[in-house]
């Protein structure tokens, strides 16, 4: 009983808006399941455009088409994604998640469907990698805040479920996209595939629940104030370089495995050990980060990323090899999606401290929070569409070690991100 109280007085004093605290359950579960899906059917179906993008690499399918352009239409399924934040964000205030969602599933279903008729290499960069990146922020962003409006003292479970979603998503996607191009053809291979997403995230649409007029969640734009402080600086230098390195070896290894004489299928199965590995480490690093520390957490798995990389992936030239790496590198490549919580944990230290000032347009910690939460995806937003096009200009075709230069850029890309995260935890320290 005294550590109900204790959860219900501390929650008070933290969210002071909230007539009443989460309920730590009922509807609760239903919105971890779907917000389990929506990870699944908008990131984990995103995760296997590598296994599209091996196949694009190998043949010539549009004419005038090069190696950057199929790199540029993946990284705007990151980047628009994030570019998108702002308006949705106003579309969910107004009128709750469920209206930009349906609008998601318009944008992303047509997405896929419209890239299985294209002919022209413009038809590909409008659908496959805008369209597409327009359904997966108007799905994926309104669902950002729910679970935190239901739980507490199960939010790391509940969060750990949700972001177990993608993982799956994109193990089983990548294993039936490369089934799919090998058996059916590319093009009924984007049809089914938004065919399916469509309709599982229809269904996600409308079983979604909210509680934001119990809670009243602060929705701001940006304060660039914030980016006076030394710290602010180094989490988004963090975010952007543990970007290049992420999308780097995300959709690089099917490729990466032509490269050293596996099949195409091996490749496909490179991308969903990813996934796999994923699944199993995102659950498990939401738990570290709150038992040892977001930033502790954060900085370690990225230097241990950086590892993986130079130690594993640099080396492999086999096929058990590479799995190992797939599945370890997948573990710990979760890191990418602490930078949520890590900004939100900016929050109270934003009051005290060095802030004391009051920066116009930011009269309170929650509408801080906010506008630091709202940063990284500006800096994701160019990381995710420079990464692979950086990637594929270092790759050199013909050589021995064609992926010699870009697995250098992704493992140091790592450790420079990490040191920028130590150098965060000392300047937080004084």
């Amino acid at each position: 009983m005294a550590n109900s109280h204790e959860l219900r007085l501390n929650h008070t004093q933290t969210h002071p808006h909230d007539s009443e605290p989460p309920p730590d359950g009922g509807y609760g579960w239903i919105n971890v399941g779907v917000c389990f899906s929506i990870s699944c059917f908008t990131w984990g179906v995103v995760t296997s455009y590598s296994v599209y993008l091996a196949y694009y690499l190998a043949h010539d399918l549009y004419p005038g088409s090069s190696s950057l352009d199929y790199a540029i239409i993946g990284g705007l399924n990151f980047s628009i994604a994030t570019l998108v934040a702002p308006i949705v964000t106003i579309i969910t205030r107004i009128y709750g998640p469920r209206l930009p969602m349906l609008m998601g599933v318009v944008f992303q279903t047509s997405g896929y469907c419209g890239a299985s008729f294209a002919y022209r290499l413009w038809h590909v960069y409008f659908c496959q990698g805008a369209l597409i990146g327009l359904g997966v922020g108007f799905i994926y962003i309104p669902s950002i805040a729910i679970l935190s409006q239901w739980f507490t003292a199960k939010r790391s479970l509940a969060n750990g479920i949700s972001a177990a979603g993608s993982g799956i998503g994109g193990l089983v996607f990548s294993f039936a996209v490369g089934a799919m191009i090998h058996n059916i053809s590319v093009s009924w291979s984007l049809r089914i595939t938004g065919m399916i997403t469509g309709v599982v995230n229809l269904a996600a649409a409308l079983l979604i629940r909210h509680r934001n007029e119990i809670v009243q969640p602060p929705q701001r734009g940006f304060d660039v104030h914030l980016l006076r402080r030394l710290d602010v600086i180094l989490l988004l230098a963090w975010a952007f370089l543990s970007t290049l390195g992420q999308i780097t070896l995300l959709f690089s290894l099917p490729d990466f495995a032509r490269s050293i004489d596996l099949s195409v299928s091996q490749g496909a199965a490179l991308s969903a050990f990813v996934s796999l590995g994923t699944a199993i480490g995102r659950p498990c690093i939401g738990v570290l980060s709150d038992r040892f520390g977001k930033i502790e957490t954060a900085g370690t798995l990225t230097l241990l990323c950086s590892f993986t990389v130079l130690a594993i992936w640099l080396p492999a030239t086999s096929y058990g090899v590479t799995i190992l790496f797939a599945i370890f590198g997948g573990a710990v490549l979760g890191v990418f999606w602490v930078v949520s919580r890590l900004a939100a944990s900016f929050d109270v230290n934003l009051v005290d401290g060095k802030l004391d000032d009051r920066a116009p347009g930011c009269r309170d910690w929650r509408t801080r929070r906010a506008s630091v939460s709202a940063f990284p995806g500006v800096v994701i937003r160019h990381s995710s569409c420079l990464s692979e096009v950086i990637a594929l200009k270092l790759r050199r075709p013909g050589s021995q070690r064609e992926y010699l230069y870009p697995q250098i850029f992704a493992g140091l890309s790592y450790l420079v991100a990490s040191f920028c995260l130590f150098l965060l935890r000392q300047v937080r320290r004084m």
